[in-house]
């Protein structure tokens, strides 16, 4: 077991880029991939490295990320190991709520100093990658820093939306930008100067991006927390801890995604099912754990399905079903066509009578899909047809959401048969 390493998993804020699949969740708690969750991600990274004591820190909706937790995470009493969830409290010290990445983990380490740790490992819950933090944290520890940043090489336009590092020919951080504009990367040019010796860097990705993976020695941590009063690493402490203390970075080459906003977390998803997708959840050497469900194999019934996943539990008749993922116990009934669509599933088998007055539980008849994410115990009526021919980019309408182009059905949502989007 790790003893010397601690994890501290962000819950993230409010989460409105994703609404509303967080409009009754939190971030960290959105399935995803058919049969998990986004916390899974970190949380089976540590369990991968042996890292077995985890606080995740979250402050809006964590009710069903809390239930989630605690069903799935039962770690050994005698290890000393746990996954625990520290929500955002009001105190006569701290009036506040969390303000930023860096206020939460100050406000929380009240409650993780107790521990004794060398090292602290800090994530984000809404990130999709495979990474063995076991290297990352030998690599934190042969090159004796203080603190060490995950990075990756990224084109411009991702760029904008993440903080980017400057490098020396040597390989030292010499500069850190948090979204940084497009004009000011035309200026930069790129991350790592031409002839290197540490690493290289393709044309069509020429900056290096911080993925919000963080290690941290314990006293600069705690160091850190009570001299700086930034509330955010990328934006302040960061930046600010270059000239006093010894950053580096750790360079990652595999797939990495963040998926907090609605076109991210589709696009996310409708890969896994492509053929040669550059992430997968099966894998017999680095498996990301969830809740162990007691679900039957999943039922097809004279069906279609092409470069899709479908997951436990589902029963499906006489539909077509192409580039989508089919969440748990999903009902989809007969003429149905699903494609390029995201379905969360059901919590619950519904009695097949259902309840009057309403659609029943699942996907009805004759429904056509295309471009839409379905949360769960969504009730999509007899021959509804949810395309956006019209190509709306943002719209709020009876039961459903357009974001970025992608209908979204809320969890409990209710379409009516025939209705037309």
């Amino acid at each position: 077991m790790q003893n010397d390493t601690l994890a501290i998993i962000l819950g993230g804020g409010q989460g409105s880029r994703l609404f509303p699949l967080t409009a009754t969740r939190s971030k960290p708690a959105v399935p995803i991939g058919g049969k998990y969750r986004l916390i899974d991600v970190p949380i089976s990274g540590c369990l991968r490295a042996d890292i077995r004591r985890i606080f995740v820190l979250t402050q809006f909706n964590s009710a069903s990320l809390n239930r989630h937790i605690s069903h799935t995470y039962q770690l050994d009493m005698f290890s000393g190991g746990f996954v625990e969830i520290l929500a955002a409290e009001q105190t006569p010290d701290n009036p506040h709520w969390f303000q930023g990445t860096a206020d939460a983990v100050r406000q929380a380490a009240r409650h993780f100093v107790e521990h004794e740790a060398e090292y602290y490992l800090i994530l984000s819950g809404d990130h999709l990658y495979r990474m063995d933090y076991q290297e990352l944290i030998d690599a934190h520890r042969d090159v004796r820093a203080d603190i060490t940043i995950a990075a990756q090489p990224v084109d411009p336009e991702t760029a904008t939306q993440m903080g980017i590092f400057r490098f020396d020919r040597d390989g030292r951080i010499t500069a850190f930008e948090e979204k940084p504009k497009p004009d000011r990367l035309r200026e930069i040019g790129r991350s790592i100067p031409h002839g290197s010796v540490f690493a290289r860097h393709t044309d069509d990705q020429p900056f290096t991006a911080s993925m919000g993976v963080y290690v941290f020695s314990r006293d600069v941590l705690l160091d850190i927390l009570e001299r700086e009063r930034g509330i955010d690493f990328g934006r302040e402490v960061i930046p600010n801890a270059l000239d006093h203390y010894k950053v580096r970075s750790y360079l990652y080459r595999g797939y990495w995604a963040d998926v907090g906003d609605i076109e991210s977390f589709y696009e996310a998803n409708v890969m896994l099912g492509r053929p040669g997708a550059p992430f997968r959840f099966w894998d017999p050497h680095q498996p990301i754990y969830t809740h162990l469900r007691h679900l039957p194999g999943s039922r097809l019934t004279d069906c279609h399905v092409r470069d899709s996943i479908v997951a436990d539990g589902c029963f499906l008749d006489r539909c077509e079903i192409t580039d989508s993922v089919v969440g748990i116990r999903s009902h989809i009934h007969s003429g149905s066509k699903i494609q390029r669509s995201v379905l969360l599933g059901a919590d619950v088998y519904e009695d097949s009578r259902g309840d009057a007055g309403q659609p029943s539980l699942g996907i009805g008849r004759d429904v056509v899909l295309d471009r839409a994410i379905i949360d769960k115990n969504a009730r999509i009526g007899d021959g509804a047809r949810l395309v956006n021919a019209a190509g709306i980019e943002h719209a709020d309408g009876e039961g459903y959401y357009i974001r970025g182009g992608i209908i979204v059905v809320p969890k409990g949502g209710i379409i009516k048969p025939g209705t037309v989007v």
